[in-house]
């Protein structure tokens, strides 16, 4: 890793390789319920870019810079009234897109306001999410295609989670190979796993083997280990441009889910799950259906401000140590002494400080999911900023759908492609169900 190498993957502010790569692409930036028709605006920061987002009268949604063009004062102190947002220093009121319809202290010049126009995005809700799309085309591309996005909100669980790091360490948390029996699972005996449970080959051998390859959308690895004689346990994970992933922890036929970790600013991360209802994480429970210490899956989060960073913050923080419990670490069978699966990942990734030090790390082989990564989204991000090279999935959002994750047996002799190939023929479509 060169030092211009870790600068291009976590600099995500305007005129950055990966800032400008990511404004291609439409980014879920708030959960709708956030804002309400002619409530207060929200503080919203995305990119590095500090906006506004606020709800008209009409139900439109504006995401727009929150300095009013005048005299640059905040518009999230403004007057959400009337279809338009409405500085509070001189009156100079904007609509959803930005323009200008109203400048009440020019007095015999009505139309001045049509020379004015606030620096607005492009707005899109789909199934409870708002959408930005943050880039130059004056056309969007078209929304992207994964899956458990398209699903109607009332199908799916939407969690968002600050977190106070840079969002490709972040990220990477999710796309590592075995970290998963030692960090939450390092105490976990065979033993106490229940017989159906395919985890209990996780804990039996904490160091698996794996495959990683490119895909249209981004990056895959394929974790295997010795399961029952003559059977291989396998774990699939995926990585798709330019910040989504998709985890192993579930039946690979039913575990339909997507993760976005979604750029703040350079220090600041914004998680945003969606998880299928019907089948959510199966990972946890003991022989005796009891959770297992430290596999709690409940969010204890701190009451929302209006600050830039101020919303959906966990309770466990850096100032806190993350609420370590030594004791349980010691003796109460919670290999970390963080309860909770997320809670754990944010510390360890948190722990690396705002951004982690790439040319101190030492890379090793389990590590080929993360490089692999690395590599793709460099290639994309340079190849845009060198000729314009449109990064894979704005224009072609299809192959995002085509993209699946979890764990399953299957006969030793399949390789990894056979095995992934035999699981996506037989994954369950709820919304190609539906349509039939």
């Amino acid at each position: 890793m060169r030092r211009k190498d870790s600068e291009d993957l976590v600099r995500v502010g305007p005129g950055t390789a990966m800032g400008e790569m990511m404004r291609q692409y439409w980014m879920p930036a708030a959960k709708s319920s956030e804002v309400e028709a002619d409530g207060a605006p929200m503080r919203l920061m995305l990119l590095g870019e500090q906006l506004i987002a606020f709800r008209d009268t009409s139900g439109r949604v504006g995401v727009m810079d929150h300095r009013c063009p005048h005299r640059c004062a905040s518009l999230f102190l403004g007057r959400n009234e009337e279809n338009g947002i409405r500085c509070i220093y001189h009156g100079w009121k904007y609509d959803a897109d930005g323009n200008c319809v109203d400048t009440p202290n020019l007095a015999g010049n009505p139309g001045f306001k049509n020379r004015i126009k606030a620096k607005a995005y492009k707005v899109v809700e789909r199934n409870g999410l708002i959408w930005v799309y943050m880039g130059n085309r004056k056309v969007a591309p078209p929304l992207p295609e994964i899956e458990a996005t398209l699903l109607p909100e009332s199908d799916v669980t939407i969690t968002f989670i600050q977190r106070e790091c840079n969002w490709l360490q972040a990220l990477e948390g999710d796309i590592d190979t075995s970290h998963f029996g030692f960090l939450h699972a390092g105490a976990i005996e065979p033993e106490v796993v229940a017989d159906d449970s395919l985890f209990r080959f996780t804990v039996q051998n904490r160091a698996p083997e794996y495959h990683v390859t490119d895909t249209p959308a981004g990056t895959m690895y394929a974790a295997y280990r010795e399961a029952d004689p003559a059977h291989t346990y396998w774990r699939f994970a995926n990585f798709m441009m330019p910040f989504w992933t998709q985890t192993p922890q579930g039946k690979f036929t039913e575990h339909l889910h997507n993760r976005a970790w979604v750029p703040m600013d350079d220090h600041h991360t914004m998680f945003v799950s969606l998880t299928w209802r019907q089948h959510p994480p199966s990972v946890g429970a003991d022989k005796h259906g009891k959770m297992m210490p430290g596999f709690d899956r409940t969010f204890h989060f701190l009451p929302n401000t209006t600050e830039w960073h101020g919303r959906w913050r966990l309770a466990g923080r850096p100032v806190n140590d993350w609420m370590v419990d030594r004791a349980a670490q010691k003796t109460g069978g919670n290999y970390s002494g963080i309860e909770g699966i997320h809670a754990q990942d944010q510390a360890v990734t948190e722990s690396m400080g705002p951004i982690t030090d790439h040319l101190f790390e030492k890379l090793a082989p389990s590590d080929g999911m993360i490089m692999a990564t690395r590599r793709r989204l460099l290639k994309a991000a340079r190849a845009l900023a060198k000729d314009g090279t449109v990064p894979p999935g704005v224009d072609d959002p299809d192959i995002m759908y085509a993209v699946r994750s979890g764990d399953f047996i299957t006969d030793a002799k399949m390789n990894w492609r056979q095995a992934y190939d035999a699981q996506m023929r037989a994954s369950f479509r709820p919304l190609k169900q539906a349509a039939e």
